[in-house]
């Protein structure tokens, strides 16, 4: 399951979608999110999901990694359309048995979260995807340069969020690594009840923990020995520039943002 994480992770490409401006796809990914939510029928969400499809067809990341990537937000899918399901009680009833009551306005709510969670997930995966920590780092910079006359220390929060993102596959790793010898030591981390499991997981993390600090401390190490100093004086060997297929994909994602409030306008509304 740890293996299944992909958040993230950078695969290396030629693609339309890696060679597009990491500020535009910044951009782009706060516009597919303002989309989704956007979308208040299965006909507006179809149409962001559509978007989502051929994003990844452009991308060149195989379909296998979207599917892979879903697998560890599976019990967040179904505790979201158990609560949906179960708690919502408007419209025909479709079953009933003592306090348990499903409604159809419960099935359609279900069906649609779940939608949009993958859709969320999925799309904003691909930006992480498909961008490099150095180039996300240049993009965040420079899409809250405005905010530096303010003594906000914009290098730094863009660096940390980076790193940040950097860092979940390598702790993936570790944990799964660290789970791998509790379990040769004859840990048992999967008998017994909640309780059990969650003591379990200790020997877990006070590793996990101790490892993060040392790997947090070797970084920073690092970094001083390279004579960082923040993004002060600091230049850049690749610049970035917008080009044409820049200012095509962001009219195409207008289109689509266009297509999202036409497609409502078809379709029953579920919000």
């Amino acid at each position: 399951m740890l293996k299944d994480i992909t958040i993230g992770q950078f695969f290396p490409g030629h693609s339309i979608i890696h060679r597009l401006d990491p500020r535009v796809k910044l951009i782009l990914t706060i516009a597919f999110i303002v989309m989704l939510f956007m979308a208040g029928s299965f006909y507006g969400l179809a149409v962001g999901m559509a978007f989502v499809l051929l994003s990844f067809a452009l991308s060149g990341i195989p379909f296998r990694m979207m599917l892979k990537s879903l697998r560890p937000i599976m019990p967040i899918l179904i505790f979201t359309a158990v609560l949906n399901i179960f708690f919502i009680k408007t419209g025909d009833v479709w079953f009933h048995w003592r306090f348990i009551t499903i409604t159809q306005n419960g099935v359609v709510s279900a069906v649609f979260i779940i939608i949009r969670i993958v859709g969320l997930i999925v799309g904003s995966s691909l930006l992480t995807y498909t961008t490099s920590p150095i180039q996300l780092t240049d993009a965040i910079e420079r899409l809250f340069a405005p905010i530096k006359p303010l003594r906000r220390p914009v290098h730094d929060l863009a660096m940390m969020m980076t790193i940040a993102l950097r860092f979940i596959p390598t702790l993936i790793e570790e944990t799964d690594k660290i789970m791998a010898a509790q379990k040769a030591r004859g840990a048992d981390m999967e008998s017994g009840n909640l309780v059990k499991k969650a003591r379990a997981l200790v020997p877990i993390f006070v590793p996990l923990i101790v490892s993060s600090f040392k790997r947090a401390m070797e970084l920073a190490l690092a970094m001083e020995c390279r004579c960082y100093h923040g993004g002060e004086g600091r230049t850049r060997m690749k610049q970035m520039k917008t080009s044409l297929r820049d200012y095509a994909s962001l009219a195409l994602t207008a289109v689509f943002i266009a297509g999202v409030v036409f497609a409502d306008k078809l379709g029953p509304k579920v919000f």
